[in-house]
């Protein structure tokens, strides 16, 4: 259902007034998508505290859009372009000429690139940030496209946290800069002097402090990897050691249970009973021994016997009986093979017919993030079992190439989760695009194991948190939101080096070059960090010069026009560090007042400005729609 009238009234006044007439110094930016993502980005851009003092965004959704997550249309203070097709005249009405940016973010790779060459044909100098899942196809758009251009797959971003949700680690992130690989990891399993950075203490369950003003503190650290095996890889080796040996008893009792339905079956026991009774009473009558009586029955029922009228009325009764039950019997035997052959072809088809394991990990939904996780937790060499409505999935051929079971079924439906041998599985990876279908399978997994450990994915981070916090269900992530912080650093230009999943936060790296005339030249490095915000752990100085990491930096050393600082940062302290190393914002100069007084042109927002303030907000910047407050310089 299109946008209500006055709806549109409000927007349209509200943005005519944002963008006015005299010309407006903010930087443009167009979102295209429809899901949790576009949300999270186009928030994040209207939150930032970019030097020109914030951003104007444009949001292009379908005509009748309906999200599944957050709804990026219903955003206070975005331009608003309904259109089904993402061509020249869709870009034109959003105004893209001209504009600092535009992300496309749809879940279809073809549509984001044919939309990536007509945004192109409408400016071939804007800057372009794709969504793509294909690797080998991302390669070819970098090399395509001639306007910058960045790549990026939230799914990749993602798929770590799930892994390391599920093995019960702390994620595998690491990166490299300026020649050196870093890593995230428990501080308990790396040595003091690779320590680089305390990320976070939660020695608080209910409270996560992150960027601790104590480094000492932080359990959870940014440490040089020195060759020794993540916590994540470590423990799965620890899984595939512990692997216990197949059952191959229970395995033949559920092909045997398998392999008929269950009319048949009663049937064919009825039967059974019936022909095993009048054997016995036969060879009772007849006065012979079990084994000419089992000869008798068997001959009688299977191919009739000869009439014989010098037999007894009680002889010759059962004989009858007992023919008229081999005419029932020999049908049933006929069905019995030919449903047992056509349940095992679709058993083994729909990957129901799997042997008992235990100590696996269980994938549900092989869409994006579900390939992803499936793929590396296969290079970590653990077993893992797929669950997917579809019977061929995105990730369905990897899959096949990488020997992991595909069960095609409803992952709420307690048979499916019992083919899946979910019982005894090592942990439950529900990762499907529907959040109800997800909450439907998590909760059917805990009515058949109560301690089970469940990694759910939910669009909506505020919703992830309460259903974590309400039904017990085990961790709950917000791809999305995970994945935002990459996006719209790309988007504005930042040298995000890589995005550390923190628990339900993302504390993006960066590489801020510090310009001319900016706060921070010629003061010191101890003006960079700021507790519960930023932490800086490398300075490369001006002209390329040998970079100076954490062990070597001294506060007192002075900042110098050119020099590149990395740090570790939150979304609202990584906006401040930029505003303090952007140039300074040339005020223009007003007419004299009749009577000689001089307006001031000073911004008087006291911290959207460059003169070093920072931004006023609450404490938690990290989930959405908060802003946390910066410490004074």
């Amino acid at each position: 259902m299109g946008e209500p009238w006055r709806d549109r009234a409000r927007r349209a006044v509200e943005w005519n007034w944002r963008l006015r007439p005299a010309g407006d110094p903010r930087p443009h930016y167009v979102v295209c998508g429809r899901d949790s993502l576009a949300y999270y980005v186009a928030k994040a851009l209207l939150e930032s505290d970019l030097p020109a003092g914030g951003a104007r965004v444009t949001v292009v959704v379908p005509e009748r859009h309906r999200s599944n997550g957050a709804d990026v249309a219903t955003l206070k203070g975005v331009r608003v372009v309904r259109s089904d097709r993402l061509d020249e005249a869709t870009f034109r009405a959003a105004n893209l000429p001209g504009a600092a940016g535009v992300a496309l973010l749809d879940q279809d790779d073809v549509g984001n690139l044919h939309a990536a060459l007509c945004a192109q044909a409408v400016d071939r100098h804007v800057r372009q940030v794709l969504r793509m899942f294909n690797g080998t196809l991302a390669d070819g758009v970098r090399t395509l496209l001639k306007a910058p251009v960045e790549v990026l797959s939230d799914a990749e971003m993602a798929a770590p946290a799930f892994v390391a949700a599920a093995l019960g680690e702390v994620d595998p992130t690491h990166f490299q800069h300026r020649g050196r690989t870093l890593r995230l990891a428990r501080r308990a399993d790396v040595r003091e002097q690779d320590v680089v950075c305390g990320l976070a203490d939660q020695s608080d369950p209910q409270r996560m402090v992150l960027l601790p003003a104590d480094p000492s503190t932080a359990d959870l650290v940014l440490a040089e990897a020195t060759g020794q095996p993540p916590g994540t890889e470590v423990a799965a080796r620890r899984l595939v050691r512990a692997r216990r040996r197949r059952r191959p008893v229970a395995v033949l009792l559920r092909a045997v249970r398998g392999f008929a339905t269950r009319k048949i079956g009663i049937a064919m026991m009825f039967v059974l009973a019936v022909v095993v009774l009048l054997g016995a009473l036969i060879a009772q009558a007849g006065d012979v021994s079990p084994a000419e009586a089992l000869y008798l029955t068997l001959v009688t029922t299977l191919s009739g016997a000869d009439p014989d009228t010098e037999q007894s009325a009680y002889e010759q009764v059962m004989q009858v009986v007992l023919n008229l039950a081999g005419l029932a019997l020999i049908p049933l035997i006929t069905a019995v093979v030919v449903d047992g052959i056509v349940n095992a072809r679709l058993a083994l088809h729909t990957g129901r017919l799997q042997p008992h394991r235990s100590g696996h990990v269980v994938v549900v939904g092989l869409g994006n993030v579900g390939t992803r996780v499936m793929a590396q937790l296969r290079e970590y060499d653990v077993e893992v079992v797929a669950i997917d409505k579809n019977p061929e999935p995105r990730g369905g051929t990897l899959a096949r190439q990488l020997e992991v079971p595909l069960i095609v079924g409803d992952a709420a439906q307690p048979e499916t989760l019992e083919a899946a041998s979910v019982a005894d599985c090592q942990a439950l990876v529900i990762v499907s695009t529907d959040d109800v279908a997800n909450l439907e399978a998590a909760l059917a997994a805990r009515d058949i194991r109560a301690d089970l450990r469940v990694v759910l994915r939910l669009f909506e981070n505020d919703f992830a948190e309460r259903v974590e916090e309400a039904f017990n269900l085990g961790v709950s992530r917000s791809v999305s939101y995970l994945a935002a912080p990459a996006f719209t650093g790309a988007l504005t230009e930042r040298a995000v080096i890589a995005t550390i999943p923190v628990g339900r936060h993302a504390l993006p790296v960066a590489e801020v070059p510090v310009a001319a005339g900016s706060e921070l030249d010629g003061r010191p490095l101890g003006a960079v960090s700021r507790d519960g915000q930023v932490r800086l752990i490398a300075r490369t100085p001006a002209g390329g010069g040998r970079t100076i990491w954490w062990r070597d930096l001294d506060p007192r050393q002075v900042i110098f026009a050119g020099d590149r600082l990395t740090v570790v940062a939150r979304r609202a302290g990584l906006d401040w560090l930029t505003r303090q190393c952007a140039p300074p914002v040339p005020h223009p100069t007003l007419p004299v007042q009749p009577g000689g007084d001089q307006p001031d042109a000073t911004p008087r927002n006291g911290g959207n400005g460059s003169n070093g303030g920072p931004p006023k907000a609450s404490p938690d910047d990290d989930t959405p729609g908060r802003h946390p407050a910066l410490p004074n310089s």
